[in-house]
């Protein structure tokens, strides 16, 4: 997915989208050409053209397809940012559209002799007022938008609400506009007078031409430019020599001004279509192309998986065959060193028979040493069994297998867990298997169990009073085979804390310690006190 940009909103949009080199050369070359164009019309533009009766109905209909389809475009990108700034522009598409349909009903010759709307007046004041209502709605779409980048909010309520009010105030202004033509016509100056121009209509053309003139420093204000603003530009350009050759240099209709003024406004009408549709292109080929990284992703993410699954399964079976190895040698030697402490321990002295029962208790060790490296090994592989634990009941089992558990074991209040019984099980045992370890050569020895829920998770902690550990020592506190104390002292395999810390952490836990050396130790870890998607995977 792509990045938002700093204003939290889609960098890919028009509206967002910072405007490239390429597309500046582009434009300027867009405008350039218009001017030329407009330069060599300009001085025949009141120059008599036979009227073509087709033209019209063509160029108004072009005109509204193509201001209805930017418009609903528009609309789309307001209802993804949100952006007044947008909804006013989408506002002015529309209202081009529409007043480009009133224009067609109301010119005459075109449907009817005298158009469908009353009025000699009637065509030629909603085309000014068409032409200045849309400079106008740009205009205010400029200002939006500045204020958008000093920190104004976007639009409020509903995307749908904010586009439906839009293009009800449209329709309104348009029928508004459509009525003051017609039966309000009387009120409005003379500016025309059969085909050809009346002196008023100067005036008003200019008027409208300024509308124009004026929206183009307020859209080069918006620095940095987007895509939008860019073309909006070029739109705004194209619309002045649209309103210059077909309302200001012209003497009539079907003159070489009105009919180039006209090509201009379909051009202008076309230049934000076209960025529009050339960018959802662009949009839908990076979709189809994130289809297909994902879909390349998803069928390596299951070849990993099965690979995964075969490697464990290899992993399991080389775990057990080295567990029978290396158990077998084992059992020969405990068992051969317990006949030899059965049956020749008379011809023993004392050191024969102390460095015999330290044969057997080694491997004993390394028997247990064998097992904890296979519990640990099964941990990072298994699939999680979870559920709702009773963690006091768990406890409680945990510790009367402690068959030398010290009397001064307190149970607290534990609450429920949600995880898996079995290890957490393992999780108990071994911090209660330290505890006891670590305090059990004092007379007064205790450990506490206890647990609370605070801020989403279940926090529980084993406590004793033994030896405790120093705490610049803490980095190594849950390595495997990592041991703060003496092996002779304490013995121990050294990975039990790993076990701990292996299991929290596959349910989305943690854990840590506190400690002082001769004071005792306190032993926390965490559980979240919804269900983790840490279920599965290895570590």
């Amino acid at each position: 997915m792509p990045e938002m940009s700093s204003t939290g909103r889609p960098p890919f949009l028009l509206y967002t989208y910072p405007a490239q080199p390429r597309e500046r050369r582009l434009a300027l070359a867009v405008v350039l050409a218009s001017t030329a164009v407009f330069l060599v019309a300009a001085p025949f533009a009141r120059q008599p053209l036979l009227p073509v009766e087709a033209f019209l109905p063509i160029y108004q209909s072009a005109l509204i397809i193509n201001d209805s389809i930017t418009a609903l475009l528009l609309y789309g990108q307001y209802a993804i940012v949100r952006s007044r700034a947008l909804l006013l522009l989408a506002s002015a598409y529309l209202f081009s559209a529409l007043m480009a349909v009133v224009h067609a009903l109301s010119f005459p010759g075109l449907f009817t002799p005298g158009g469908l709307f009353a009025g000699p007046q009637t065509t030629a004041w909603l085309y000014f007022l068409w032409h200045a209502g849309f400079p106008l709605l740009v205009i205010a779409y400029a200002l939006s938008a500045l204020d958008a980048r000093e920190g104004m909010l976007p639009a409020r309520g509903s995307a749908r609400g904010g586009i439906l009010a839009s293009i009800a105030a449209v329709m309104a202004a348009v029928c508004a506009l459509g009525l003051l033509t017609t039966l309000g016509g009387s009120l409005l100056p003379v500016i025309m007078q059969g085909n050809r121009d009346a002196p008023a209509k100067f005036v008003v053309a200019l008027v409208t031409w300024l509308f124009s003139v004026a929206a183009l420093p307020l859209l080069w204000r918006r620095r940095p430019h987007s895509v939008l603003d860019l073309w909006l530009m070029v739109v705004v350009c194209v619309w002045i020599f649209d309103s210059a050759l077909a309302a200001v240099l012209n003497h009539a209709r079907y003159d070489l001004g009105w009919y180039a003024g006209r090509v201009y406004g379909l051009l202008a009408a076309s230049f934000v279509l076209a960025v529009l549709l050339l960018q959802n292109g662009r949009l839908y080929a990076l979709l189809a192309a994130a289809h297909a990284s994902e879909q390349h992703e998803r069928t390596r993410a299951e070849q990993r998986t099965a690979e995964l699954t075969a490697a464990n399964r290899e992993l399991d079976a080389f775990s057990y065959s080295v567990s029978h190895d290396l158990r077998a040698p084992l059992r020969a030697v405990d068992g051969f060193s317990r006949m030899i402490e059965e049956g020749y321990a008379g011809r023993l002295d004392d050191e024969g028979r102390r460095l015999l029962s330290v044969v057997r208790e080694s491997s004993r060790r390394m028997g247990r040493l064998i097992d904890d490296l296979l519990d640990f090994s099964r941990i990072g592989r298994a699939r999680l069994a979870k559920a709702w634990v009773d963690m006091s009941a768990l406890v409680r089992e945990v510790c009367g297998e402690l068959g030398d558990a010290p009397a001064g074991i307190e149970l607290g209040a534990v609450p429920e867990g949600y995880g898996d019984r079995a290890l957490l099980r393992q999780v108990w045992a071994n911090l209660l298997q330290n505890a006891v370890k670590y305090s059990g050569k004092r007379t007064d020895a205790h450990i506490e169990v206890g647990g609370r829920s605070a801020g989403g998770e279940a926090v529980y902690w084993v406590r004793d009073n033994g030896v405790g550990f120093d705490m610049k020592y803490y980095d190594k506190l849950f390595g495997v085979f990592q041991r703060l104390h003496g092996a002779n002292e304490f013995p121990g395999t050294g990975i039990g804390l790993a076990i701990v810390q292996r299991v929290v952490t596959r349910h989305g836990g943690r854990v840590w310690a506190e400690g002082r050396m001769g004071e005792g130790a306190v032993f926390y870890f965490a559980l979240p006190a919804e269900e983790s998607d840490q279920t599965t995977g290895s570590d």
